[in-house]
């Protein structure tokens, strides 16, 4: 049986504080999981040279936990529906930890992958967040409070401006270090949240929850397909860009790996931190406007980046005159920047759009939008090796 929204009142199982708290926590739990998650952006390097690994064993090796990370998410969003946001992040965490910890002992290339599937699970952290985090906010807030919840992302930021600074102690003690750290957050989050509403609902009525078949229903119309569209390009964009970039600056300009993460982290800023302006805007002026300008501007950064250099001879009168057109390191960095900055506000209105035109399966079509958007990171991955 569904949850009837005409009978539940968020106010009688929520207070503001309890929304503040909740959305504080998921957010900054979702911050170290994405941490995790993009963990093989800076250390995937050092394991590529340790193990004398091709191009493409690297690019799948990175490519790996954003494939897990994508195809748990639907899974994990309806979990999250059925047993409460609070558990099963919870759990995700303490799973994704010990993985993370296993890797410190991983010494061939089929080991690094086979773990790499499992910390790929903290990926689909973002499904679970999304589930618990909307169940606390009335429609006309969830933009803004699923945009701040995003701002999460800024754990690849913090991978890639932390990580090369911490390499001093090996590569193998960074990882045991990243996995203590993301336990201690998954207790600290156990204690310090609540159950969602919804759940003390149903269980406040006696009330059933739906079957994995009925969640699954809304998938059917071709418009939550079309939100997946959407996320695909800019959350994939994203994820690919974080882990892509720290290899092509220190293959492509030189620069050392510490400088490679920090330009990295310029991108990771702006596409993390401004998911908050994201929601705003989507709640104020609709997100089907932040979308136009999101792929209007995308188009021209990616555009100019992807023009190869190129040497132009225009014939003249008297004599030929050359020059050159070439993106250095410096625009390059700033188009990335301005890339990232746009492709923020594209992840918030997407998700937006979700519990308002879903409210009951938040966690199912949350899910296979984040499933998309994780296989379009994944994909785009494998594409840019080709650089």
């Amino acid at each position: 049986m569904a949850i009837d929204n005409k009978a539940f009142n968020l106010n009688d199982y929520a207070t503001k504080k309890d929304m503040i708290r909740a959305l504080i926590t998921s957010t900054f739990a979702f911050t170290f999981c994405f941490s995790i998650w993009t963990i093989f952006s800076i250390i995937g390097i050092k394991i590529k040279y340790e193990l004398n690994l091709t191009d493409t064993e690297f690019g799948f090796l990175i490519a790996t936990p954003v494939l897990t990370g994508a195809l748990s998410r639907i899974v994990l969003g309806i979990w999250s529906d059925q047993y409460g946001g609070r558990i099963i992040f919870t759990c995700l965490m303490i799973i994704s930890s010990i993985c993370t910890w296993f890797l410190a002992f991983a010494n061939t290339y089929a080991q690094c992958i086979l773990i790499a599937l499992g910390i790929g699970l903290s990926g689909g952290s973002f499904a679970v967040g999304v589930s618990y985090v909307s169940k606390w906010y009335p429609k006309d807030r969830q933009g803004t409070a699923l945009g701040i919840f995003g701002i999460g992302n800024f754990g690849a930021a913090i991978t890639n401006f932390a990580t090369p600074f911490l390499l001093y102690m090996g590569w193998q003690n960074v990882v045991k270090l990243y996995s203590y750290v993301l336990f201690f957050v998954a207790i600290l989050f156990f204690l310090f949240t609540k159950t969602d509403p919804s759940i003390l609902y149903r269980r406040r009525f006696k009330l059933k929850f739906e079957s994995a078949s009925k969640q699954l229903e809304p998938l059917k119309k071709i418009q939550v397909w079309r939100f997946a569209l959407y996320y695909s390009f800019v959350f994939g964009s994203f994820v690919a860009l974080s882990l892509w970039l720290p290899r092509y600056y220190v293959g492509v300009f030189g620069l050392d790996i510490k400088m490679a993460g920090i330009l990295t982290a310029l991108f990771s800023l702006p596409a993390s931190l401004f998911r908050i302006l994201g929601g705003v805007l989507s709640d104020k002026i609709g997100a089907r406007k932040i979308l136009y300008i999101t792929f209007i501007f995308s188009a021209i950064c990616l555009f100019m980046l992807s023009y190869p250099a190129t040497t132009y001879i225009i014939q003249g009168v008297a004599n030929d005159i050359n020059f050159s057109l070439r993106i250095t390191l410096v625009p390059f960095v700033l188009l990335t920047i301005i890339l990232g900055f746009f492709i923020s506000l594209g992840m918030a209105a997407v998700y937006k759009h979700i519990p308002i035109y879903y409210p009951n399966n938040v966690g199912s079509v949350g899910g296979m939008v984040g499933l998309i958007g994780g296989l379009g990171g994944f994909f785009f991955s494998r594409l840019y090796l080709g650089y």
